[in-house]
C-alpha cells in the first residue's frame, strides 16, 4: 500500500537525515520499497526543507511525493510552506513549540520534539525524537526497524542517546494516540 510522507523543518534540524533513516529503515529493516528524495530553500541552515518519500509494499512506480498521507513538521515556515499540500484527513505530526496551528482532529498530533530533545541536554537529536513520534504514531516502519536504522546511521558514540531520543518521542506519542 503506496504512502506518501513529507519531512518539513528549516535547515539544520535533521529532516534529510530523518526522511533518509526512514527509507532505510523500510527497504533495509521492513523489506518494503521506498524511495527518497529532498529539497532545501536557498539558504542551507534556516531555510525550509523538506524530504519525501514514497513507501510501498509493491514497486514503486511514481517516486514522488504529490499529496503526503503523512506530514511531520517541525517549523512554522515548513508548516506554512507544506501543510496546506496534505491529502485532506492525512497524518500531520508537529513539534507542538516551534509550530502555532488550529488544527484539529483525529489524525493531528502535537509532540513537543524540540523540548524533549532540550529536556536530554542535546537539542541536536529532535529529529530522532521526531522519528520516534512517527514511529508510535503512523506504524508504517516498526519500531525495531527504525531503531535498527537508527542505530545504524548516527555516529557509534551517539548511539544512546539516540535511542534514548526515539524511546522519548516513541512513548510520548504513543500515549497521545492511545488517548485519543
Amino acid at each position: 500500500m503506496r504512502q506518501e510522507i513529507r519531512f518539513a523543518g528549516f535547515g539544520g534540524q535533521g529532516i534529510v537525515l530523518s526522511g533518509y533513516i526512514t527509507g532505510k529503515a523500510a527497504a533495509v529493516y521492513d523489506e518494503k520499497q521506498a524511495i527518497f528524495t529532498q529539497s532545501y530553500g536557498p539558504e542551507a541552515r534556516g531555510g525550509a526543507c523538506s524530504a519525501q518519500l514514497v513507501v510501498d509494499t509493491e514497486d514503486i512506480d511514481y517516486p514522488l511525493v504529490s499529496q503526503p498521507d503523512i506530514t511531520v513538521i517541525m517549523s512554522q515556515e515548513a508548516f506554512n510552506k507544506f501543510a496546506k499540500d496534505s491529502k485532506p484527513g492525512s497524518t500531520m505530526i508537529v513539534d507542538q513549540d516551534l509550530v502555532e496551528t488550529d488544527m484539529e482532529g483525529e489524525n493531528v498530533y502535537r509532540v513537543p520534539m524540540t523540548r524533549l530533545a532540550e529536556e536530554m541536554g542535546k537539542r541536536i537529536v529532535a529529529n530522532i525524537v521526531m522519528l520516534g513520534a512517527f514511529t508510535a504514531v503512523t506504524g508504517l516502519i516498526s519500531k525495531d526497524a527504525m531503531l535498527e536504522s537508527v542505530k545504524s546511521s548516527v555516529p557509534p558514540k551517539t548511539i544512546d542517546l539516540n535511542v534514548k531520543a526515539f524511546e522519548a518521542g516513541y512513548e510520548y506519542a504513543r500515549q497521545q494516540k492511545e488517548g485519543s
